[in-house]
């Protein structure tokens, strides 16, 4: 899929975004708390993992 793609959906939803990255894993599951605690930490781990 297309980065710029993957950023997009990385702002709008970032579980699903690292899950299209990563698939099922720890990241998943921390991007997860981290958008429930609070949304902005959740998409700049999303954004972290697509553009590393």
């Amino acid at each position: 899929m297309n980065k710029l793609v993957h950023i997009i959906i990385a702002i709008i939803l970032p579980p699903l975004a690292v899950f299209l990255k990563s698939g099922m894993g720890k990241d998943l599951v921390i991007n997860i708390i981290l958008s429930l605690l609070f949304f902005i930490p959740g998409v700049l781990h999303a954004l972290w993992l697509i553009t590393k």
